[in-house]
């Protein structure tokens, strides 16, 4: 869904890249959600949280979804402003999808649902977003959420590939993967700074 210039998104994506370098990407000794240990840390949400980057995030993320995405979905709590960044960009575009949230536990009262959002037809062709790929499991369970509320998990897409085997993982299920960025992009914008 290439809805912008190329060398708009060119500049969006620069601009998105000095985001996570400046506010995201931190060094030190930090424990990751797998329990992995990892002299660097990426906090997307500082990013995806601003104007100028949930702008950016919300085009970039649109231009790379197959034209036949029917909707984006991703985990609660980081893929939260990813989700409503693309569905209002979609929107502002004239290609409105709609969003849904996953739940890390299943609602503890009325329906007890994992998901959030509106109800799409059996098969319906799902994007999973995500901030930050490390092991994938985060993304693995919102795309068995989705499929068991019946939906096709077409492709997950990222805003960084920590390159610790996420995408072999979505490779083993038959789910396309595609990131906006790797970690080695990130590190070597970010050195580039300090120089």
């Amino acid at each position: 869904m290439k809805l912008v210039k190329e060398q708009n998104l060119e500049q969006l994506k620069e601009t998105l890249l000095h985001l996570i370098a400046t506010e995201a990407y931190q060094e030190g000794d930090f424990t990751l959600s797998s329990g992995q240990k990892s002299s660097y840390y990426v906090n997307s949400k500082p990013v995806s949280l601003s104007a100028e980057g949930a702008f950016a995030i919300g085009h970039l993320f649109l231009s790379i979804l197959s034209p036949d995405t029917q909707a984006v979905a991703g985990l609660t709590l980081g893929a939260d402003p990813l989700v409503s960044a693309v569905t209002v960009v979609s929107a502002y575009e004239n290609c409105p999808l709609p969003g849904i949230i996953v739940r890390k536990k299943p609602k503890g009262h009325g329906t007890n649902a994992y998901l959030e959002g509106k109800t799409l037809p059996a098969k319906a062709k799902v994007v999973v977003l995500e901030d930050v790929v490390t092991t994938g499991q985060s993304a693995l369970f919102a795309v068995e959420q989705l499929q068991a509320a019946g939906y096709a998990v077409s492709q997950i897409v990222a805003i960084l590939d920590r390159e610790q085997g996420g995408k072999e993982l979505y490779e083993k299920q038959g789910i396309p993967f595609q990131s906006l960025f790797s970690i080695r992009e990130v590190q070597a914008y970010a050195q580039n700074l300090d120089q």
